[in-house]
């Protein structure tokens, strides 16, 4: 299996927006083969982290979510707003 982080560090002002986005993601991207988990956390520290945390049954399965027009238009418009950094794990 493998685990994608993805932090997020986002302005107080495009907070919102960025949310939306990564909530978007979160619900379509439970329904792309090969998911096993797929959620959004707001840091209960920080006001201008978020993070997004997957879990995938293999790399194919990531491969393809990572090809999937919801990554590409909602990935867009975080990193409009945000900067996101992301960590990779397999277990």
């Amino acid at each position: 299996m493998i685990r994608v982080n993805v932090f997020i560090k986002v302005e107080e002002r495009n907070y919102p927006s960025v949310l939306e986005a990564a909530k978007e993601l979160t619900a379509k991207s439970l329904g792309d083969a090969g998911c096993i988990a797929y959620d959004v956390f707001a840091s209960a520290t920080r006001k201008d982290v978020l993070m997004i945390c997957e879990t995938w049954s293999d790399e194919a399965s990531l491969d393809a979510h990572a090809k999937t027009p919801h990554f590409a238009e909602c990935v867009a418009r975080i990193e409009a707003h945000a900067a996101m950094k992301i960590e990779k794990f397999e277990f």
